[in-house]
């Protein structure tokens, strides 16, 4: 079973990421819909939307930005049975990372999702010796 992605975030962030995921691995191996919000955007529209992108498929993993956030506030009220998971926080180690595991099954994207985003983000002030 073929897991699908669906990345909702502040505008066009999802998109930019999606892209550059694309163009860094040079394939897409997942589905993947985007759906940007505005501060003009109305939630419940995005909600149907998004009801309507994930029925084409038997599970997705739905990817957003800030937690707490409106586009995570959406993101949450599609988790209405075990074929939605959603993971909150997405950047392009995250992204990148399941990209790189269209294999598996939904629960062990969520893994993977949560520890891309969790290892790709460090500190790069550290001096080295030379």
């Amino acid at each position: 079973m073929s897991v699908s992605l669906l990345v909702i975030t502040h505008d066009n962030i999802g998109e930019a990421l999606v892209d550059t995921a694309t163009s860094m691995l040079g394939v897409r191996p997942l589905h993947i819909d985007v759906i940007s919000v505005s501060k003009d955007s109305n939630p419940d529209g995005i909600v149907n939307d998004a009801e309507q992108l994930i029925k084409a498929h038997p599970a997705t993993l739905v990817l957003t930005d800030m937690y707490g956030s409106t586009p995570s506030n959406i993101a949450c009220r599609l988790r209405t049975d075990n074929s939605v998971r959603v993971v909150g926080g997405i950047n392009l180690p995250m992204l990148v990372r399941v990209l790189n595991y269209p294999g598996l099954g939904l629960e062990e994207l969520v893994n993977k999702a949560v520890s891309g985003g969790k290892d790709g983000v460090m500190s790069c002030n550290t001096e080295h010796d030379h």
